[in-house]
Parts: C-alpha cells; sequence; structure tokens
C-alpha cells in the first residue's frame, strides 16, 4: 500500500480542489490510500466528496498564508504518524509547505502547477521559487503551463512531467439521467438556446466582460437565456453589473453548487471569457456533457478546443469578439452545432480522462515510492 498525502490551501469548489475527489475514486483502492491535509476551514465543499471516495480528511486551521508556513511541523508530524510515503502539493502556498516538510521528513514531493507562474504575486512567486527544488517532480496541468515553468526556473537538474487535467467521461455524460431538470425548473423551452459558465467569481474569470457579451447577444438573438453557477469574492461587483445591464428576465445566477452536472445538461454552449487560466476542469466537463465551448484562448484552453471543429475560440485580448461568434453559432445552429457538441465529447475522451489522468499519476507515485 502506497500512501499519498495531497496538500492543498483549501476544499473550495475551485478546479485543483474538485480533481481530488474525482481522481481518488477512480484510483487502486488495493494498492494506493490517500490523505488530504488543507488549511481554510470556511472552504470545504469538497470535504465530504473525499470521504465518500475513500479519501482521509485533516484540516490544520490557518488564517492565512504565514499561518500555512507556521503549520509545517504539524504537517510533518501528521507524515511520520501516518507513514505516507508520497507528499502531492497543489498550488503556491501548499507547495511551500508540502516541500518544507519533505525536507523535514525525508518523503518524496511532488508538486501540481496549475496555474502560469506569470500570474503569482512577486512575494507568493518569489518564495515558490526559492523552494521549487525542494522536490522531486513537477507536474504541469497543461503544455502552456509547463512553458512558463521552465521560462521561470531554469535548473536543468529539474524533473518536469506534464499530465493533463481529466475528467471522467463516463459520469460527465448527456445521456445520463440526472437528478434535477434545470431547464423545467427555471421555465426554459426546449428550443431556448441557453449559454452558461461554471466559475469561481475572481478578476481573472472578467465576469464582467461574460456579462456584456451575453447581453450583446440577447439584444441580437432575444430567444436565448444564460446561466452562471458559482461565487467567490466578485459576488457583488457581478451581480450589479448584471442589474445594470437589466437581465434578471434571461440570466439566472445559480450560486455555488456541488453537482453541476444537471447545469451542463440544461446548457447548449459553455462560455469562457477568460484573461487568464490553467487548463480549466469545468471546460473539460462542460465538453464531455456536449456543451459547446466558446472561449478565449486563455492558457491551456486553446490544447483542448479546435477552433470551428469542437469549438470556437477568440485571442484573449479580444474576448467581445465571442458576441459575433456566438451570434453566427445560433443563426447557423442546425448546421453547425450538432457535430461541433459531438467534436467536444470526443475530443475530451481522447485526450483529457480522468482515467488516463489517473494511470499517469499512479506511475508517478508507484516510481517515487520505489526510488525511496
Amino acid at each position: 500500500m502506497i500512501k499519498v498525502l495531497h496538500i492543498i490551501k483549501s476544499l473550495g469548489r475551485g478546479g485543483a480542489e474538485m480533481l481530488l475527489p474525482e481522481t481518488i475514486a477512480i484510483h487502486n483502492k488495493a494498492q494506493y490510500e490517500f490523505h488530504t491535509i488543507y488549511f481554510l476551514p470556511w472552504k470545504n465543499q469538497m470535504v465530504q466528496a473525499i470521504k465518500d471516495n475513500g479519501g482521509k480528511v485533516t484540516c490544520l486551521p490557518a488564517k492565512n498564508n504565514v499561518k500555512i508556513i507556521l503549520s509545517v511541523t504539524d504537517v510533518a508530524k501528521y507524515v511520520r504518524e501516518h507513514k505516507i510515503d508520497i507528499i502531492h502539493c497543489h498550488l503556491p502556498w501548499a507547495g511551500i509547505a508540502g516541500r518544507l516538510a519533505g525536507k523535514m521528513t525525508g518523503v518524496p514531493v511532488i508538486y501540481t502547477e496549475h496555474n502560469k507562474w506569470e500570474r503569482y504575486h512577486k512575494f507568493t512567486y518569489s518564495l515558490n521559487k526559492f523552494t521549487f527544488g525542494w522536490q522531486q517532480l513537477v507536474v504541469p496541468v497543461s503544455g502552456d503551463v509547463e512553458q512558463s515553468i521552465r521560462h521561470h526556473y531554469t535548473n536543468p537538474s529539474l524533473q518536469i512531467q506534464t499530465i493533463l487535467n481529466g475528467v471522467n467521461t463516463e459520469k460527465f455524460d448527456r445521456s445520463l439521467p440526472v437528478a434535477v431538470d434545470i431547464r423545467a425548473q427555471l421555465g426554459i423551452a426546449a428550443a431556448t438556446k441557453v449559454i452558461g459558465t461554471v466559475s469561481v467569481f475572481r478578476v481573472q474569470k472578467r465576469l464582467l466582460t461574460w456579462l456584456e457579451i451575453a447581453h450583446q447577444v440577447h439584444q441580437q438573438h432575444p430567444d436565448t437565456y444564460f446561466i452562471v453557477v458559482g461565487d467567490g469574492p466578485l459576488k457583488e461587483e457581478v451581480h450589479a453589473k448584471a442589474k445594470e445591464l437589466k437581465m434578471d428576465g434571461y440570466l439566472h445566477f445559480a450560486g455555488l453548487q456541488e453537482e453541476v452536472r444537471p447545469y451542463f445538461k440544461a446548457m447548449d454552449v459553455f462560455m469562457m471569457a477568460s484573461e487568464f487560466e490553467g487548463l480549466p476542469i469545468a471546460l473539460l466537463e462542460a465538453m464531455s456533457m456536449e456543451c459547446i465551448p466558446c472561449c478565449t484562448k486563455a492558457g491551456g484552453i486553446a490544447e483542448v478546443i479546435e477552433d470551428n471543429k469542437s469549438g470556437v475560440l477568440v485571442d484573449v485580448q479580444q474576448p467581445m469578439a465571442l458576441t459575433e461568434k456566438l451570434s453566427y453559432l445560433i443563426q447557423n445552429w442546425d448546421t453547425i452545432a450538432p457535430a461541433m457538441k459531438k467534436n467536444a465529447r470526443e475530443k475530451v475522451k481522447s485526450n483529457f480522462s480522468m482515467q488516463r489522468m489517473v494511470a499517469e499519476l499512479e506511475a508517478v507515485y508507484t516510481k517515487l515510492a520505489r526510488k525511496n
């Protein structure tokens, strides 16, 4: 039995956090045992899902990043007491803490990088870079993220292995029944085109721009409806923008949802206007559910979507160009959409399945555990 400890700052409904219960569900439980430590007790939406899938979860409460680093002795104690074989960290502050714990215990450390380094705060960037050599392997989630690491950290001895994010395509399948019919619940007609997103309300997601695009599309195509699933720091600003644009009649804010499949099943199009991304889990889930993705070419998104084949892309600097693209798609829906929906799902099944991701992670765990 190889014991793996995931360390992550929070267990809210972010992309990195959502991966933990999904991957643990598929891992070979006869060979691997999974533990998770997180630090922000108020961000705990994924805790029960991890437990339900056989993982063990512990919170070491920390109010801020400094407190996280001060928790390292407790992390090291946990590693020793539970005889952990591999420490697997996610995102910079958990990565810093995990590397320190690895140094204290002699346990090998893997770090999954979910974002491009250019986007980190200067202090986070510096401390992450300073400790970056204290790990056995770095796992970028996309080719774009790997390029960013290699540009900013040039040590040739650094071991890097890109493992693309994945989604459970057997679970995220439009043909399967869901608990709630969102269209019926919201009174949306079958012929109405629904454009949606699942997002944390952060600056880089550009949700204010997303609402502007939605408003313009609705002006051109009144028989369209929009759904936003999520929550976050910019909630008040986002809701105020929707009120300013008078979108009440054709926009629904669903709030934070642990089960998003009913919302994907209600959507025809999944739109993202992001300024930057790693490799968004919600995008992969939406494509697996045969939602047509219409997105900016942010981060790893361009590695997933083939423009005009499995979705629609515009330049990161021109998010409003999605308005014209969406309008054309809606006008030519019957001739364009069926193949594009099918291609979106096939792209994820072929290249971004959770099964493939888990197999690559298990190979890494086994190799490092044997070395140790």
